[in-house]
């Protein structure tokens, strides 16, 4: 949607974006992966970044399961997880999962 709704506007629009995706095209993994972060993204510009990491997590997650820890989408994914992690407070728990997840996967990825 970029910037021609207020999130407080999209939101209602996300979700029931995300629902129809997950409905018609459930068998397309990365459409209704990309709606997801498209909500988080959302809730997180309202303020609501707990809801937010919730649904960041079980993006990181799934995104583990169908592309594996060291592929560009989910290293992306992992960061919205440490950034809402950091927004939320919980800065230990923030860098303890870059240095163990991110880092290494992105350096196997990347390289050093």
């Amino acid at each position: 949607l970029g910037n021609s709704l207020r999130p407080e506007e999209a939101l209602p629009v996300l979700k029931a974006g995300l629902a129809l995706m997950c409905r018609s095209f459930g068998h397309d993994e990365n459409n209704v992966l990309n709606a997801q972060t498209n909500l988080a993204n959302c809730l997180d510009e309202l303020g609501r970044c707990d809801e937010a990491l919730v649904i960041q997590r079980e993006s990181f997650a799934r995104r583990v399961a169908k592309d594996g820890v060291a592929h560009e989408s989910t290293i992306g994914s992992g960061v919205n997880v440490a950034v809402s992690l950091n927004k939320l407070g919980s800065w230990h728990e923030a860098r303890k999962f870059v240095r163990d997840q991110l880092l290494p996967a992105a350096r196997r990825s990347l390289g050093p």
